[in-house]
């Protein structure tokens, strides 16, 4: 006799169903953008210590310069998600327009008092903090692109011709700004929050089509007249050419990452973080990562990524909200592209643009935007169908919330109180 024939689902059908019931709970997106957020925020904290204990003790005399530093930008983030979280959907609206203003007043600043680094204008130093205005910007574009589309919605729909004006005089003269400090990864992080302005609307694909072929061309000419984005170039197609110079950071992350092994050497244990991968502990610190943590470490943040992602794009369909869809799909264009395009570079199957990984990759003017998109998305996960109620009735400590949550704790105290009553 079958399974069936004796009235009980199959194995593999019953943890489907078991799975497609979890994930159809109202509070999925709430938790995995919070749970994700704080496994990366973990992970990235660890491997900013191990990544740059070598460099910071040569140069600062203590191993935990940097990470102090990282750790001090964690205890600034973590309340603002905290507070963006508890946020309304109208402050992010109305935050649009001044992160903007302020945004592109710090990208004129960079550009005459602007530190250069490596060949990139992006910094600005103030005291003993330094400050990247591009950062800031990519939350800016989200919340400003977002909200003059969603305030040209009519009966929920979106016109994607609402996109020229003002929003592509707007991104253009963010692009333009930032790639006078030579900052070519961010430009590409803020295409792909507009592109995914584009596809929320609903734009045609000739649009998209037009858009990229600009983007290739634009990026074809740039790499052309400037001697340093051909070597790049030159280096991403066969960085073995010149291993000792020009390709050392791409072979040493490589070498980094195929010394890892299935499991790694070991947290701490890496070889190549002693002066031989550049920016270990920021750009290529995913390189570090694949070598103490090995292949299944590297998959794991993948994978934490792509839930991430999926989180927040759970929210945009999820949610009756013109704003909220837009902003929710164009934050994880920018976190999840991000990531993409730095996990790419490291393996080698993108250029090097020296964009940090998210949450990961030590740097506060990175963390801190980022966190609080993170909070904004936490916020909009509780607009989604069921999810207030489900909150209001959540057990009283973070345990019991995400056991009650689950199934596995008791009843909510409403509840409880309740049924005394009656009996």
């Amino acid at each position: 006799m079958t399974a069936a024939e004796a009235g009980t689902e199959p194995p593999a059908e019953g943890r489907v169903a078991a799975l497609r019931e979890l994930l159809n709970r109202p509070l999925v997106s709430y938790y995995l953008v919070l749970g994700c957020s704080a496994l990366l925020l973990a992970l990235g904290l660890m491997m900013v210590l191990s990544a740059s204990s070598i460099e910071a003790l040569q140069e600062t005399g203590s191993p935990f310069y940097w990470f102090i530093k990282q750790s001090t930008s964690v205890a600034l983030g973590v309340p603002l998600m905290w507070v963006c979280s508890r946020l309304p959907q109208r402050f992010f609206r109305l935050a649009g327009n001044p992160l903007m203003g302020v945004s592109i007043l710090g990208l004129v600043m960079v550009i005459f008092l602007g530190q250069e680094v490596l060949g990139a204008q992006r910094w600005i130093s103030i005291g003993p903090f330094s400050v990247q205005p591009s950062e800031p910007a990519k939350l800016a574009l989200v919340l400003w692109g977002a909200d003059i589309l969603a305030r040209r919605a009519r009966g929920g729909r979106i016109e994607w011709r609402h996109l020229m004006i003002p929003l592509m005089p707007g991104l253009a003269l963010l692009a333009v700004l930032v790639l006078i400090g030579r900052d070519l990864g961010t430009t590409l992080v803020l295409m792909m929050i507009f592109l995914a302005l584009l596809w929320v609307v609903g734009a045609p694909v000739r649009l998209f089509a037009g858009v990229l072929g600009l983007l290739a061309l634009a990026a074809a000419m740039m790499i052309v007249v400037t001697p340093w984005r051909l070597e790049r170039v030159t280096n991403f197609i066969n960085p073995w050419a010149d291993p000792q110079d020009s390709g050392f950071q791409a072979v040493q992350g490589l070498i980094a990452i195929g010394s890892g092994g299935w499991f790694g050497l070991g947290l701490g244990a890496g070889r190549q973080k002693w002066g031989h991968v550049p920016h270990a502990e920021s750009d290529f610190i995913f390189s570090i990562l694949g070598e103490e943590l090995g292949l299944m470490g590297t998959l794991v943040v993948v994978a934490l990524f792509g839930l991430l992602g999926y989180a927040g794009l759970r929210i945009a369909s999820r949610v009756n909200d013109p704003f909220i869809r837009l902003s929710s799909a164009a934050t994880v264009a920018w976190i999840a592209g991000q990531a993409i395009v730095n996990i790419g570079a490291v393996i080698g199957v993108l250029p090097i643009t020296g964009i940090p990984l998210p949450l990961v990759s030590y740097g506060g003017s990175a963390l801190l935007p980022t966190l609080a998109a993170l909070g904004m998305l936490l916020s909009f996960a509780k607009r989604e169908p069921g999810a207030a109620a489900a909150l209001a009735v959540r057990g009283p400590g973070p345990a019991s919330r995400a056991l009650s949550w689950l199934g596995l704790g008791g009843r909510p105290r409403r509840e409880t109180t309740r049924n005394r009553g009656v009996t």
